[in-house]
């Protein structure tokens, strides 16, 4: 996952800038698109986190450039550490068009409380709607509401990869 960071301490947040306004307005300008950005805090430092993503995918170059350009958008904001990357491919299940995106793979939705004794079901993604994240899980066809869902993501099966990535080195070696 490409990831720039940079630490300086910014002045004060003035509260009059709201970080993902400024952060989408940017993105969208650069051809991205924003897929979050928020503090966290960590080992005493304060991060703000930006993740941004496109159709071509993250490069570092592009984490670099958006954030130059960011930067001195939020000089009024207190932080330690500015980041943007990529959001990776276990990127959060969140909206409607990246869940389109989505469909037909493997994904993992952890629940707030426990459905049946258990809060974490692996299975085939049939989309997102109005009554909430669809999964196919064996033969059982899962509809989790969006207020149950703590985490929706991609997953990888490793298993699959692998045997993906042998079929390409073989293809390539005749």
């Amino acid at each position: 996952m490409p990831a720039f960071c940079i630490a300086k301490r910014m002045a004060k947040d003035s509260g009059k800038i709201s970080i993902k306004k400024v952060c989408a307005g940017l993105a969208e300008e650069l051809g991205y698109e924003l897929v979050d950005a928020g503090f966290e805090k960590e080992g005493g430092s304060q991060y703000l986190r930006i993740y941004l993503d496109n159709e071509k995918g993250i490069t570092l170059s592009d984490c670099e450039a958006y954030h130059r350009r960011v930067q001195p958008l939020l000089e009024d904001v207190e932080y330690d550490f500015l980041e943007v990357s990529s959001p990776g491919i276990d990127r959060p299940i969140r909206t409607a068009a990246y869940a389109q995106k989505a469909v037909g793979s493997l994904v993992e939705i952890r629940l707030y409380q426990p459905l049946d004794g258990q809060k974490a079901f692996t299975g085939i993604f049939g989309g997102l709607d109005d009554q909430g994240y669809h999964l196919t899980v064996g033969d059982r066809q899962l509809t989790f509401p969006v207020k149950s869902v703590a985490v929706a993501k991609r997953t990888i099966d490793l298993d699959e990869a692998l045997a993906a990535q042998a079929d390409e080195i073989e293809e390539e070696d005749t």
